[in-house]
C-alpha cells in the first residue's frame, strides 16, 4: 500500500510521528537504522531532527531518506 506522507514530527528516542495523506497518523523507529550507511549521522540529535517532508516521503539535511512505503509497512498506529 502507498501513501504520501504529509507531515513529519521527530520525537524523543530516534522515533518520527508521522501523518500519511489518509489521515492515519503513525509512529516509527529509527533505531534499527542508526547504525546503517547515510543514517549513522542521524545519531546527532541536531541532524535528526533536521527532518522534513519531502515529495512524498521524508528527508534529513544530510540527504537520507527513506521510501514511503517502508515508512509505512515498518510503523505502528499512533495511539496519543
Amino acid at each position: 500500500m502507498y501513501f504520501s506522507i504529509v507531515e513529519v514530527k521527530p520525537l524523543k528516542d530516534y522515533k518520527l510521528l508521522l501523518t500519511f495523506e489518509n489521515g492515519e497518523k503513525r509512529i516509527f523507529d529509527m533505531n534499527p537504522y542508526l547504525s546503517k550507511g547515510i543514517f549513522k549521522e542521524l545519531k546527532d540529535e541536531n541532524v535528526f531532527k533536521t527532518v522534513r517532508i519531502s515529495y512524498d516521503s521524508i528527508e534529513w539535511s544530510n540527504e537520507a531518506d527513506i521510501d514511503p512505503e517502508v515508512l509505512y509497512e515498518e510503523s505502528t498506529v499512533y495511539k496519543p
